[in-house]
């Protein structure tokens, strides 16, 4: 050690009382997490004014609070042995007693015991001040975990330091004898827990040695590994995507110190959507991108422990490395894991609130116990649900989770890119994969991965090279494709609906698609544009699109049941559930402004006049898409035809077959239409 001659020196008495004496001449040496340990509570009793003298000759109470639960019991093995000096009879709880000589009452609760309450011991710690006794608690969370009277009479509340190059350069030289020669790099610090130093620092190697093994075991940490991909790496994401560029872009300025931290928009949010859509990765990515560090946890690990205590010593240790690591992000899967209140059963309501009243405290920023008072400041929180609506409104407010992002299932575009990205540059390097994107629409990032790897595997023990039909092979398992004659009519219904559509200014298209059991068109709803009688008759005329364009190019006898299939979501579905609310819920039809409840609506759909009422509306906007659709047979022959032959068209294809053949609206002909129907 780098002796400082003071026989009074805390740090150097502890590590002279730690060290086992020579044998045969040989160096003493003192294992490394202890004498880092030693390290840190020497550093926090010297920072008291007289400290080291009260504990070995007065009684002091005093608590000492670690950053995590797993340093509990190493600090407790330093003041045993180390604090109290020889004449001191260092008992617990459990085996206190009348003690001849010095007594020394240590309460070390990690949270991992039944018993580590504040109602727990009190009648010991009584005891204790009545004979004089120093009182010490040590504990990660000392308000939940040690005794209520030994806080209520302690005289100092001391906070546990966290490691820094120092510390583990003097660890170093407590360990091998000699101190490193250069300097430690005080961003891996960081990253550092005293556990991790045994793995590197031995007797046996050089000081030089132990900081290069230092060195590889923190970069491999879980906090450090970015091997996945950086979020422009990703495709998928829609909204989310967006956001975490703009999120990793404002981290990289605020670890820059170019900008505040009040300054970024988005701090804790929560990320929704099916399972396999990447939440998790998405998370991964934006540290990935800001160049952080990533923390990970999640409720079925915060909740592994046996006991609530420990449960809440977990949640706690896992933000104060967050809060040690900054700026980083820290991710919390599973969140709706924790549960709503206001459906609890009973049975487990009182388990299941502390712990979301604890991570609420910890997301807020008034968990934290580092003095500093800057709370949550530098550390970006993201949670991942399955389902949002399950996840308790208290997370969700402002100044915690205060936004949700869902991520959809990918698009067409966004699977090609997926599809590409776990194919790598090499394989089917020339191919469109356009037809395996449209086979695997419905699929999430985590099912391409899936059928690549399983495509990979098949023409590995074949030993040829991967072609197309192999991912088609595994994406539709068995599954047909439309038939030749089927993918024509379904081409030329999905164009009677977009050229109705936005013609009529329904909505933007986005893409169509022609998928193996049918078509599929993507759009954005123009609200504004379906908030009148009209525009929702627009609406309900567009529905009927597909049918229409299939009687006025194929014939009667040639139509399909695709507009009916699928039942209240079908095409016929939406059409008539639409021209009913007209009816009867938004004012528009005979009965004037009367409006009905859902179960009188359901009456009424009995009575012959109502039916008649609704039928004449379908029946005048059906004769109108018919009519649409004759005005617009070229642009309807041209859609039809490069969908057929591409299977899939995007919104810049849409719309330069639509600036080739403008819509004609056939004004004329709907008027007749509508004139004749009123007539």
């Amino acid at each position: 050690m780098l002796r400082s001659g003071d026989p009074d020196d805390p740090i150097e008495q502890l590590l002279t009382d730690l060290a086992p004496g020579p044998e045969n001449g040989s160096k003493t040496s003192i294992r490394a997490d202890l004498a880092a340990t030693a390290i840190l509570v020497a550093r926090s009793i010297e920072a008291v004014d007289g400290l080291t003298r009260d504990l070995r000759r007065g009684s002091p109470v005093v608590t000492f609070t670690t950053h995590a639960a797993e340093l509990v019991a190493p600090v407790r093995h330093v003041l045993k042995y180390c604090a109290f000096g020889n004449d001191a009879v260092v008992k617990d709880i459990n085996s206190f007693s009348d003690i001849f000589g010095r007594p020394v009452l240590l309460v070390a609760r990690d949270g991992t015991g039944s018993d580590h309450k504040p109602d727990r011991g009190n009648d010991v710690v009584a005891s204790a001040l009545h004979q004089g006794a120093p009182i010490i608690g040590v504990a990660a969370d000392p308000d939940r975990h040690l005794p209520r009277d030994l806080l209520r009479s302690r005289e100092h509340s001391i906070p546990l330091g966290q490691l820094d190059a120092e510390a583990v350069a003097l660890t170093i030289e407590a360990v091998t004898g000699s101190a490193p020669a250069a300097e430690i790099d005080e961003n891996l610090v960081r990253a550092a827990d005293v556990w991790d130093l045994p793995l590197a620092v031995r007797p046996d190697r050089t000081p030089e040695k132990c900081v290069e093994l230092l060195q590889k075991i923190i970069s491999n940490k879980t906090v450090f590994v970015h091997r996945g991909p950086a979020l422009e790496e990703l495709a998928g994401y829609g909204e989310a995507y967006q956001l975490g560029i703009n999120l990793a872009a404002d981290l990289k300025e605020y670890k820059a110190g170019r900008l505040k931290w009040e300054a970024i928009e988005n701090t804790a949010f929560l990320v929704a959507g099916p399972p396999g859509t990447g939440k998790t990765q998405l998370a991964a990515a934006v540290a990935t991108s800001a160049g952080i560090p990533l923390v990970s946890a999640s409720i079925a690990e915060f909740n592994s422990a046996q006991y609530l205590s420990g449960t809440l010593s977990r949640i706690r240790t896992v933000f104060e490395q967050a809060r040690r690591l900054k700026p980083c992000v820290l991710l919390i899967d599973e969140i709706d894991g924790v549960g709503d209140r206001a459906t609890m059963s009973d049975e487990y309501k009182l388990y299941w609130t502390q712990i979301l009243n604890f991570l609420l405290e910890q997301i807020s920023g008034i968990g934290d116990v580092s003095g500093v008072g800057e709370g949550r400041t530098g550390v970006v929180v993201i949670a991942t649900s399955n389902w949002p609506d399950r996840v308790d409104p208290a997370l969700r407010r402002a100044g915690r989770l205060d936004r949700t992002i869902v991520i959809d299932l990918p698009d067409t575009e966004s699977l090609v890119r997926i599809f590409r990205y776990h194919l790598g540059p090499d394989l089917l390097k020339d191919v469109d994969l356009t037809p395996a994107a449209l086979a695997a629409t419905g699929g999430t990032g985590a099912d391409v991965q899936a059928w690549v790897r399983r495509s990979k595997a098949r023409v590995r023990r074949e030993q040829r090279e991967l072609v197309l039909d192999d991912l088609l092979h595994q994406i539709r398992g068995g599954r047909e494709c439309l038939p030749e004659g089927l993918r024509k009519v379904v081409s030329l219904h999905e164009a009677g609906h977009l050229v109705i559509g936005v013609g009529l200014g329904v909505f933007e298209p986005r893409a169509v698609s022609i998928l193996d059991d049918g078509g599929a068109t993507r759009v954005d709803v123009i609200r504004a544009a379906t908030q009148t009688e009209s525009g929702i008759e627009n609406l309900i005329t567009m529905l009927l699109g597909g049918r229409a364009a299939e009687e006025v190019v194929l014939g009667k006898a040639e139509r399909t049941a695709g507009a009916g299939a699928g039942g209240p979501e079908s095409d016929f579905g939406r059409a008539t559930n639409a021209a009913l609310d007209l009816e009867l819920q938004l004012g528009f039809g005979v009965l004037g402004v009367t409006q009905f409840s859902a179960r009188a609506t359901e009456m009424l759909l009995h009575d012959p006049a109502i039916v008649a009422l609704v039928k004449r509306r379908i029946d005048r906007l059906y004769r109108r898409a018919c009519a649409l659709i004759s005005a617009n047979l070229a642009a309807i022959a041209a859609i039809t035809e490069r969908l057929d032959q591409a299977g899939y068209l995007d919104r810049k294809a849409i719309e330069d077959v639509l600036k080739d053949y403008p819509f004609d609206a056939a004004v004329a002909a709907a008027r007749t239409i509508h004139e004749t129907e009123e007539a």
